[in-house]
């Protein structure tokens, strides 16, 4: 399970604290680390009095926006299409230790006025009222989204700012939040929400995007991105986080490396790699376990991120040209705002504190009851920063003694009821400007999308896309490739796409005249709609033409898009692609993850070349790798080519070792506790006559692959090879069950874990082989009942992930999922019988958090 570690003010115990909290873990001495009379005051303090405890750069100033009572416990806030700010508002969230109080509807959203133009809100539109913890709020249409768990919820917005009918976008959109004997898990809730530049919608703590299309709500599996919040950069790469790991961005579309279920070793590359250090202004004894070595300095300072909260990349005007990329990363334990430097070269991200030389922060605060938990930028280019300015914001579900002793001790967890918002300026630098979106017309819409504030670029092409006028298509198209900015050639292109214009007559004109290479790749990546059609051919020579540079966006592009065309030319242009660059893990992955059940073809193709004869580790690794993903697949044809082709004369010799080592099957390391993981066999019809004369080779490394390759290989005659033990067949009842299994299972379980069984990599774990499904029943029934989080090991692969419980199923249909999971994909396994599901379901019921692992390894 993973561990959301936020800080609350808190005086520091010398005395030992006893277990009584969920957070609480057993064999651990919550032992203080810092004597009570050396921890400052920290009460509550008005806003004007909070305002002079922080500290930024010189030539940056803090203002404050709206303070309670106008709002309390603010923890979202969004611009609609006129530029108001709306504010999402968790009233019930930790109002005590308990959380007494936490499942009234009771949250609100609403929109705050600035009466007097001074630049702070003065009065509030109520918008929706008694909500029951909220999570997510987005402007689409003329409406607003909003997620109340579990659900994604559609209000349009009605005359004189009253909310509609609402319609349900989808039911399950945070299911992990479900209540559960009177708890909500709201840290696990899905959230974010962000329109990309792709026309997609991603999450926070999901595994799911989201587009409306025609219409109507298109739902699909993607990776999972960190814990809360989400931003994009002005080339639409993805930025999360999670609470120790504080900035991470996707610098390839993860739904490129769902492509291939057998290619196992897809870096889901997650860039760039920060220092996770960080330097508050004061001492910080009340983070949740500040008792364990190493969280806090020796100073008594946090050490290291634990409560990295909601990030935003910096996409405006306002603000110096250094700072746009940067991400701005709220840390509430530590009372400060990260700023990140962010840089890229070749296609590789970095980032720095640019501050930590002087051991400080972009913002830090002496005051302990700054909470920042939100980041954005808004549409004058400031940076906004939402603060809870709450005594407890460690949910009740992971809170420990130790922090609640603390709190109670000092009355921190009487401080309820509060709430800012804040605007970081530039003193030196006019505020960003544009046009009231919600009045343009579509020629000011299509201007705004080079707007030099990406707020406006964002919403603009939203709105466009959505409302689909014709008197835009021209504009579009004339901006897409005669526009000065190249961002706003960027946003035409992906807006023309929104509205199904990016047609190759705009492409091709785009790809033959672009000189930006981010537009490239992006024109690239719009043609792959195209290259399924019959205009494939003329698609296909544009792409290619487009192999030879130099550049790493744009062969990185081309890599991507060309692995999932089967056709001579693609192949052809990604051989002598992946001949060049053998190197690039990132341009590997490209190519192997866009070729599912065609990679003996590839590995014919890179043999028939000439130029590939030269030995290389990289080379020898690329082969290794698609061959790995043939012995994965199992199938008799594919395996039986590929033995004739490395028994091939014209084979040379380092890459028929390279080709049979990447055969032989890895060799898993069992977990205690479950069986022990076997080999899967491959039945052959025939012996195949190039396997014997590979044996002949005088190399012991091959002689060694051989070897091993040989127990998973069977044929009729085979010496030594015993028949299958029967399988006892399933009776009428556990065929019924079998049957619904595998529709219930299609309809839920397979978006992440695929028909074939094999998952998605890092994501989704294999069901099929799988150890866990071959175990104990016992433990199944609780993973579909509560879920599971943490880290798990599948088939020797480590997983860090956060699988939702289906309690909501019944106890027949948890049966049936779990017996067809256990007879599919070959499978032997016993059927599960709705009534042991349900004597689990009862001795469970108290349980209110997801199983771990280890926790599971526990039981027989």
């Amino acid at each position: 399970m993973r561990k959301l570690i936020v800080v609350l003010l808190a005086l520091a115990f010398t005395q030992h604290i006893s277990f009584a909290q969920n957070g609480d873990k057993g064999g651990e001495e919550q032992v203080a680390p810092i004597p009570a009379d050396k921890i400052p005051p920290a009460p509550p303090l008005p806003p004007g009095q909070a305002l002079k405890t922080f500290k930024l750069p010189p030539d940056f100033e803090i203002q404050l926006v709206a303070s309670e009572p106008l709002i309390d416990n603010p923890v979202i806030v969004q611009w609609d299409n006129a530029g108001r700010l709306w504010v999402m508002e968790m009233r019930s969230f930790m109002q005590t230790p308990n959380g007494a109080g936490e499942l009234e509807p009771v949250s609100q959203v609403s929109i705050l006025h600035d009466t007097d133009g001074d630049g702070r809100m003065d009065k509030k539109t109520v918008f929706l009222d008694k909500l029951l913890m909220p999570r997510a709020m987005a402007f689409t249409g003329d409406g607003v989204l909003i997620c109340e768990p579990p659900g994604l919820y559609y209000y349009p917005i009605l005359p004189g700012d009253k909310p509609g009918k609402r319609i349900t976008v989808d039911p399950d959109y945070a299911p992990a939040a479900v209540v559960k004997n009177g708890v909500m898990n709201v840290e696990h809730a899905a959230n974010g929400f962000i329109r990309a530049i792709d026309n997609w919608h991603y999450n926070a703590k999901s595994t799911f995007r989201y587009s409306l299309q025609q219409g109507e709500w298109k739902k699909e599996p993607t990776y999972f991105k960190g814990q809360w919040g989400i931003s994009q950069d002005n080339y639409g790469r993805l930025a999360f986080n999670s609470n120790s790991d504080h900035f991470r961005m996707e610098p390839t579309p993860s739904e490129y490396l769902l492509r291939n279920p057998f290619y196992r070793d897809a870096n889901y590359s997650i860039q760039p790699l920060p220092k996770q250090d960080v330097w508050p202004a004061r001492i910080n004894p009340g983070v949740n376990r500040a008792y364990r070595k190493g969280t806090l300095r020796p100073d008594g300072r946090l050490a290291k991120f634990t409560g990295a909260s909601a990030l935003a990349i910096y996409r405006g005007g306002h603000f110096p040209p250094e700072f746009i990329g940067d991400a701005f990363v709220p840390e509430p334990t530590g009372n400060l705002i990260r700023r990140d430097d962010v840089t890229e070269s070749e296609g590789r991200l970095t980032a720095i504190n640019p501050y930590a030389r002087n051991d400080t922060e972009f913002l830090t605060s002496t005051d302990e009851i700054f909470r920042p938990v939100n980041a954005y930028m808004g549409p004058d280019g400031a940076m906004y920063f939402v603060d809870m300015y709450h005594g407890i914001i460690q949910h009740r579900i992971f809170l420990t003694s130790y922090l609640r002793k603390q709190a109670e001790s000092r009355g921190l967890d009487k401080v309820v009821d509060y709430g800012r918002i804040y605007r970081v300026v530039h003193r030196g630098r006019p505020l960003d400007q544009g046009p009231n979106l919600a009045r343009a017309s579509p020629e000011e819409l299509v201007a705004a999308l080079a707007n030099n504030n990406g707020w406006y670029r964002d919403n603009a092409q939203r709105i466009l896309v959505e409302k689909a006028p014709a008197a835009a298509i021209e504009p579009l198209k004339k901006l897409a490739t005669n526009g000065a900015n190249h961002l706003g050639r960027l946003h035409a292109l992906w807006t023309l796409s929104g509205l199904g214009f990016a047609d190759l007559e705009i492409l091709g004109k785009v790809l033959q005249t672009e000189k930006h290479p981010k537009v490239v790749a992006s024109a690239i990546r719009l043609c792959e709609p195209i290259l399924k059609t019959w205009e494939q051919e003329d698609a296909l020579k544009l792409v290619v033409a487009k192999a030879t540079s130099k550049d790493a966006d744009i062969k990185l592009q081309v890599a991507l898009t060309l692995s999932g065309v089967d056709s001579p030319l693609a192949t052809k242009t990604l051989t002598k692609l992946a001949r060049d660059n053998a190197g690039s893990i990132a341009i590997r992955d490209a190519i192997i993850s866009g070729l599912p059940g065609r990679e003996y073809d590839f590995i014919a193709a890179l043999l028939a070349d000439k130029a590939f004869s030269k030995t290389s580790k990289d080379r020898e690794k690329l082969l290794g790798e698609l061959a790995r993903c043939v012995i994965i697949q199992g199938r008799r044809d594919p395996v039986n080519n590929l033995l004739t082709l490395i028994g091939n004369d014209a084979t040379l010799d380092w890459q028929k070792t390279a080709l049979i080592v990447g055969m032989t099957p890895a060799k898993i390391k069992s977990t205690k506790g479950l069986p022990p993981v076997k080999a899967k066999t491959i039945r052959l019809t025939e012996e195949p006559t190039a396997f014997a004369a590979l044996k002949g080779i005088k190399n012991k490394t091959v002689a060694t692959a051989l070897s091993k390759l040989d127990e998973v290989l069977v044929w009729p005659g085979k010496p030594g090879v015993k028949p299958e033990p029967p399988v006892r067949p399933l009776n009428d009842e556990e065929r019924v069950l079998f049957e619904s299994g595998k529709q219930l299972y299609g309809m839920t379980c397979g978006a992440c874990h695929q028909d074939h069984g094999f998952g998605m990599a890092g994501m989704a774990p294999p069901l099929a082989d799988s150890e866990w499904v071959a175990s104990s029943e016992d433990r199944l029934i609780r993973i579909v009942l509560q879920g599971i989080g943490g880290p798990i090991t599948v088939l020797g692969q480590k997983f860090d992930m956060d699988m939702p419980g289906h309690g909501t199923f019944s106890d027949e249909q948890i049966a049936s999922v779990l017996t067809y999971i256990r007879r599919e994909w070959d499978h032997t396994h016993d059927p599960v019988s709705s009534g042991k599901v349900a004597a689990v379901r009862k001795a469970t019921s108290s349980r209110e958090e997801a199983w771990t692992a280890e926790e599971l390894l526990k039981l027989k």
